[in-house]
């Protein structure tokens, strides 16, 4: 079984994700850590992230996995510092490049291939375009900026709402109009505002859906 949930930054997709697989017994893969793992791998050997063919030589040659929130490439972790702001600027330079998306889509495709709930921004749309279920997560603006806030102030950042909101807006701007795989919900995607929703509830509208209805054959 494939469950594709997709969504914008801070919609919600990674804890609903990782909630939904522990309900169905699958595995859970957030495909965002795998491009954050090659953003990490440019900054720290000095591979320019505007260079398209530098950075896609380098998301060819790294063996990446994903479990749950932890990340490793090619044997080595680098989950601690994942969410580093540090690396925020070049995360949508380096997520937009072709290059990058067709050698980690490649990957994707392999951590799904036993079943898989895997959370992304195309996963319903590239990824896996055949899954048997695939939701779309949504979020207002404010929403997005608080829940973003929350994350970083639990890691004991300090936030400045109107940095967030702009980096938020951003973020989703790029993310939906890049010129591949841009973000959107598949036609045949479950759309779900999550503005007034709590993560279990969010959890508990997917997992009924997709223990009611029969997977595609």
């Amino acid at each position: 079984m494939i469950v594709a949930i997709d969504g914008g930054v801070a919609s919600g997709k990674s804890a609903v994700g990782k909630r939904v697989a522990e309900r169905l017994g699958l595995a859970f893969v957030d495909s965002g850590l795998m491009y954050r793992a090659i953003t990490r791998l440019a900054a720290e050997r000095g591979v320019d992230p505007g260079d398209a063919d530098a950075v896609t030589k380098l998301a060819e040659s790294v063996d990446l996995r994903v479990d749950g929130d932890r990340v490793w490439a090619d044997r080595m972790e680098l989950t601690e510092g994942i969410y580093d702001t540090d690396f925020a600027d070049a995360l949508p330079r380096v997520s937009a490049i072709p290059g990058v998306r067709e050698a980690l889509v490649a990957q994707q495709r392999r951590l799904g291939q036993n079943g898989v709930v895997m959370a992304g921004r195309d996963i319903g749309t590239v990824v896996f375009p055949n899954a048997d279920y695939k939701f779309f997560l949504t979020a207002s603006l404010e929403e997005k900026v608080r829940r973003r806030a929350a994350q970083y102030e639990r890691r004991g950042e300090h936030v400045d709402p109107e940095v967030m909101r702009r980096e938020v807006e951003e973020r989703d701007r790029v993310d939906t109009q890049r010129a591949v795989a841009p973000l959107r919900p598949a036609p045949d995607a479950i759309v779900i505002d999550t503005d007034n929703l709590d993560v279990d509830q969010v959890v508990d509208r997917i997992v009924r859906h997709v223990e009611h209805r029969p997977r595609v054959q």
